[in-house]
């Protein structure tokens, strides 16, 4: 008896603590939608705020344009989605590409999509052969894969052709890309998140 009457205080804290964040919570909730009320009473002060988010998300798809521009990738960033290329890339790794002059090279780990496909691959250069008309050859495989990625080209595709190379791997961030992982395997999560900064920047909160 003495043991579950110890337990007893503790549960009532417990409990106690969760009804008061959950009450805190829904204050928070009352507050910002009665900001939001508020706002909508002033059109232009409204009208004001949706502009500031169109310039946001302007302001970020021009950013994502430079860095096309400067490293010369379409996707000069992109998520490690699976773990064929451990130990030394993880899922949910961020890396950064480039697709500069410089010759490919077997070892260079790059990005490919393959016609047909939306996900596009990260892997290593396994073999690189060089036409005499300047045209390359090249085979992937997974670090962590048993064979070559001749099964996941299409159909009869024997190497991939430099127009596949989406860039090399330059640099890399340990598993900051989880949250796209996230975003991809919950889709409801994305609509929240992008639904709540939406709103809490047309409210002017930070």
């Amino acid at each position: 008896m003495s043991g579950r009457r110890s337990i007893l205080p503790r549960l009532a804290a417990g409990t106690y603590s969760a009804a008061s964040r959950i009450l805190s919570l829904a204050e928070s909730v009352q507050q910002y939608v009665g900001e939001f009320r508020d706002l909508a009473k002033r059109p232009r002060s409204f009208l004001t705020q949706v502009l500031n988010l169109g310039c946001i998300v302007f302001s970020a798809l021009m950013l994502w344009k430079g860095l096309m521009v400067v490293t010369k990738s379409e996707s000069p960033v992109v998520v490690v989605l699976s773990g064929s290329m451990e130990p030394g890339l993880q899922r949910g790794d961020i890396l950064f590409l480039t697709l500069f002059g410089e010759p490919f090279k077997p070892g260079d780990v790059v990005v490919f999509q393959i016609e047909g496909r939306d996900i596009p691959i990260v892997h290593r250069l396994l073999n690189v052969h060089e036409k005499p008309d300047g045209t390359l050859s090249m085979l992937t495989k997974g670090d962590n894969n048993q064979v070559d990625d001749r099964g996941l080209y299409a159909a009869r595709q024997l190497f991939l052709s430099k127009k596949e190379i989406m860039g090399r791997a330059q640099a890399y961030l340990p598993y900051v890309g989880m949250v796209t992982i996230w975003l991809n395997d919950y889709p409801w999560l994305k609509y929240v998140l992008i639904g709540s900064m939406g709103f809490f920047v047309i409210i002017g909160r930070e």
